[in-house]
């Protein structure tokens, strides 16, 4: 009975009645339409900024007005930008970059990237840039949502990072070379995050494009970090992907650790899969038994239960839009209103905050601009319309056009003790802050679609709906539609288990036609050939894959290094000597 629930909760976006204009505890509440528009403001100002100064390099330095590399070399800023033009209605620059993408983003390259990284904001962007294009007034190709340019772009990128699942646990390292695939020295140790954060996309992959080695190896994945985690049932930050030994063992919800949680949650939703959803209830009982504290969450030991650190990270304020999803609505707003006093005391969520101490830790004070507690908050308000929501959304567009607004963009904030700056503009500030912003102020966007509105696609392999609502947004807030999931994988399996009935057929005729003694003419009967026939190449190719099965992984022997030599590119690492 609680599965059948999450569909709709899957849906708070859509369902849930709102109550605008309500005034807030000091009697006034914000103006959607006034903040949108500042929204949108802020979004152009670093957008223009960036294409001005930074293009083609993948992130702005806002200070100095010029542009670098930092993830991989994938104009990664107009990547993640990409679906926030449409939801912001500007579809004649979302037709352009999607052109500019295609003439000038190259995955053959030699460079080291992060397979988390790449996942979430280069595969991610382009899946759903792809399921947007139609929307956007791109003209799509025949065949399409099973196919078309981003599409085949999101696969190429996807293929690159798969040589980083062959170890033998099937746990993922955490950087790949997009040329040459594992480095001989890389280090096999990765966080929690790294490893259990590719279902949303792989999935989703899988099924346009019908093959299943995506999906395969992100379940791999998930189930490994499940089958390894403690008695008391957490897991820890970071594991060495070769052995399945755990190398930092401090559990909670934050850095290195939060999107395993959201993608099992998100997962269920997206893919209908009890199994996640069952996973995810149990992460989370224990997790309420050892880590939460008057609705704090705070890092234990996940052997033991003992507490390690006392803190809160900015990174753990997805936690409250997560209950949400699964309807804990009130044991998420207190949560939620805990970290909004740490925003008041701030402007800003620093990356660590000692609960006990109420201020930040030393060297953990800057704020980059992050989107979790905004997220949250969209969250929130789509499912309780309380104006405190409004609030948060309000602070959050004055703190950092007030601390963090300068000539080319929006800088990091370096300090929220003295408002120092740092000469960074991360790409998901335009991937998710502002565009969670944006839609926390407007409630009759496409994505919180109820259904009322909708468009029926005619694909090679039938007719199925799309833009009805209900959108999964990954980690890096690039919105799927869950039902462009059933517009190819369904029927596409249904074409192999014919396929395979056809191929048996004509096995058995001719193996008869070897007994016969009468030989005919013409020679042996043979299936008709050519493309869009059963026995056309690449159909007999795709009809001898085993579909259910899962792929064999060749195993890797990589040389370890020293932990403390080179760590994961995601997270913090709690060592006993920090």
């Amino acid at each position: 009975m609680l599965f059948r629930l999450l569909v709709p909760l899957g849906l708070l976006c859509a369902l849930l009645p709102l109550h605008h204009g309500a005034p807030g505890p000091d009697g006034t509440a914000p103006d959607p339409a006034h903040y949108r528009e500042r929204v949108k403001a802020m979004f152009y100002h670093a957008y223009d900024s960036y294409l001005e100064n930074a293009f083609p390099y993948d992130e702005l330095r806002p200070l100095t007005c010029d542009g670098h590399d930092t993830w991989g070399s994938f104009s990664l800023t107009l990547i993640d930008a990409l679906d926030t033009l449409l939801i912001l209605g500007n579809v004649s620059e979302f037709q352009r970059v999607v052109e500019v993408l295609q003439d000038n983003v190259d995955f053959d390259i030699d460079v080291n990237a992060s397979v988390f990284e790449t996942n979430i904001r280069v595969v991610g962007g382009l899946l759903s840039a792809h399921l947007l294009s139609k929307k956007a007034g791109v003209e799509v190709e025949a065949g399409w949502p099973c196919s078309g340019p981003l599409l085949r772009m999101a696969e190429e990128a996807a293929r690159k990072l798969l040589p980083a699942f062959q170890t033998p646990t099937g746990m993922p390292y955490g950087t790949v070379n997009l040329l040459h695939g594992v480095n001989p020295g890389e280090t096999p140790v990765t966080c929690t995050a790294g490893i259990g954060t590719f279902i949303v996309e792989f999935a989703t992959l899988s099924s346009l494009t019908g093959d299943p080695v995506f999906e395969d190896v992100a379940r791999v994945a998930l189930m490994r970090l499940w089958e390894s985690r403690s008695d008391i049932g957490l897991v820890g930050n970071h594991i060495d992907v070769l052995t399945g030994k755990w190398v930092a063992q401090d559990a909670g919800i934050g850095a290195g650790v939060d999107s395993y949680f959201e993608y099992l949650v998100k997962g269920a939703i997206l893919l209908q899969d009890k199994k996640l959803m069952a996973m995810f209830l149990e992460y989370n009982k224990a997790i309420r038994n050892y880590t939460r504290f008057d609705d704090w969450y705070l890092w234990v030991q996940m052997y033991k239960g003992t507490v390690s650190m006392p803190v809160f990270q900015s990174l753990e304020a997805y936690w409250p839009g997560l209950q949400s999803l699964i309807g804990d609505i009130d044991n998420a707003m207190r949560t939620f209103l805990n970290y909004y006093t740490v925003w008041k005391q701030f402007g800003g969520l620093p990356e660590f905050y000692n609960i006990p101490q109420g201020y930040t830790v030393e060297k953990r004070e800057g704020y980059p601009l992050r989107p979790e507690l905004i997220e949250s908050a969209m969250y929130l308000y789509r499912a309780t319309g309380d104006p405190t929501l409004l609030e948060l959304g309000r602070d959050a567009v004055e703190s950092i056009e007030k601390i963090s607004k300068v000539e080319c963009g929006f800088a990091t904030i370096k300090d929220l003790r003295d408002h120092k700056l740092d000469n960074r503009m991360e790409s998901f500030f335009l991937a998710e802050t502002v565009k969670y912003l944006y839609l926390l102020f407007d409630p009759t966007n496409f994505i919180h679609n109820n259904g009322s509105t909708f468009d029926a696609v005619i694909t090679p392999y039938g007719e199925c709906v799309l833009g009805a609502g209900g959108y999964i947004f990954n980690t890096e807030a690039h919105p799927i539609d869950p039902a462009a999931l059933h517009c190819c994988r369904r029927l596409k399996e249904e074409q192999w288990e014919v396929e395979d009935l056809m191929r048996e057929f004509y096995s058995l005729k001719r193996k008869r036609s070897r007994f016969q003694k009468k030989t005919m003419s013409s020679g042996p009967w043979e299936p008709p050939t050519g493309p869009g026939t059963f026995s056309s190449p690449e159909n007999h190719e795709r009809a001898r894959e085993k579909k259910p099965a899962r792929q064999q992984i060749p195993l890797l022997s990589c040389p370890s290094q020293p932990f403390t030599s080179k760590l994961a590119l995601l997270g913090q690492v709690f060592l006993d000597s920090s």
